[in-house]
């Protein structure tokens, strides 16, 4: 009798002891890879993005059109409509036009617009299709299915943001996109980024315990982290937006001071959300606070035994910070420019593999 319920009670103690997983054919390390790749395609993105700003890029599809936009113009008559809608929009009226733009040029442009389109698209397949596929095969753990249905809808969400960016800079009197949208777009993609690598290392860890229980959760010290992190990004964003980055090629004074002249007749909200100065400024020595927070993240990331972690938090912060001097030095030169917004990207990466290291432990 007592040998019966000791068995009874070992039973019982292994089934506590059993991995959580899914019945079936759960296959988290694939679906992690499958991410990472994923992610590898939103950092590419970024920097056709960047390229699209910088390059003045992002009006001259003026149309959109998720389907038979992917083929652009093939005949001279196709391109020379497409032209003449471009040259309708304030942009090319005031701007373009005037500095005499001719439709080679304007084929250039349109160029990194398509491809910033062209690869929006190719992302979306390369995360509808396999997703579907790991759905209908079964392969997805326990409770991760909202959470790839929701990184799906996110980036659908970026592409949208696109556009209402780029139908922002089509109406009324603007030559330009609005700095806002731009941002709501790019902070978009870091989100999705950061969501895609996140989950991507929760699956690793699934893989490795062989329970998908395991999961990192975000600390109040990750979670202010990322949000000083993020107002650096959108502050970036706006400087992009405004053209902020042509305000000074001095560092780390500006027009010769260390606080440039503002004019705060305007009102304190339209300053610090729309002055180029302003914005600058504030981009500039945020970013000192943010590398002050990353630190400090870092340390705890290798206190929780994520040396690799603390590295790439590191060397991401501190070479971002030598590009934006070099970016402000050089008066945005393109190459060092596109630099800094990938190395950003990266950086997101890195802060968000620190944070998730210290919510594991957590």
């Amino acid at each position: 009798m007592v040998a019966h319920h000791t068995a009874q009670a070992d039973t019982g103690a292994s089934l506590i002891r059993q991995p959580a997983v899914r019945p079936g054919k759960a296959r988290p390390l694939a679906i992690a890879r499958w991410l990472w790749l994923v992610a590898v395609l939103v950092v590419l993105m970024v920097v056709v993005g960047g390229i699209t700003r910088l390059t003045e890029s992002g009006l001259s599809i003026t149309q959109w059109k998720p389907v038979t936009g992917a083929i652009p113009p093939l005949t001279q008559a196709q391109w020379q409509a497409e032209f003449d809608r471009y040259r309708q929009i304030p942009e090319y009226v005031q701007v373009t036009g005037p500095a005499g733009m001719t439709l080679a040029d304007y084929k250039f442009i349109y160029f990194w617009e398509w491809a910033h389109r062209l690869l929006g698209r190719v992302i979306g397949v390369a995360f509808a299709l396999p997703l579907l596929w790991f759905w209908w095969r079964k392969a997805i753990p326990q409770g991760y299915g909202r959470r790839l249905v929701a990184l799906l809808a996110l980036g659908a969400l970026q592409g949208v943001f696109g556009w209402f960016m780029v139908r922002s800079g089509l109406a009324g009197t603007r030559t330009d996109v609005s700095h806002l949208w731009l941002s709501i777009h790019l902070l978009t993609a870091f989100l999705t980024l950061a969501g895609l690598a996140w989950t991507a290392l929760d699956l690793q860890a699934a893989a490795r315990t062989g329970d998908v229980r395991t999961r990192a959760r975000v600390t109040g010290m990750g979670a202010a982290v990322a949000l000083v992190l993020f107002v650096q990004l959108m502050l970036g964003a706006w400087v992009a937006g405004l053209d902020a980055g042509l305000a000074s090629d001095t560092w780390p004074l500006m027009q010769g001071r260390l606080v440039p002249e503002i004019d705060w007749t305007q009102g304190p909200l339209r300053v610090l959300t729309g002055d180029p100065f302003a914005i600058h400024w504030l981009h500039r020595w945020w970013a000192f606070v943010a590398v002050a927070a990353l630190v400090v993240l870092a340390r705890q990331v290798r206190a929780a035994g994520g040396r690799k972690a603390s590295i790439a938090i590191h060397s991401a912060s501190g070479i971002q910070i030598l590009l934006g001097i070099a970016t402000v030095l050089t008066g945005v030169a393109l190459p060092l420019a596109v630099l800094h917004q990938l190395v950003g990207a990266l950086l997101v990466l890195a802060t968000a593999w620190g944070v998730h290291v210290v919510g594991r432990r957590a």
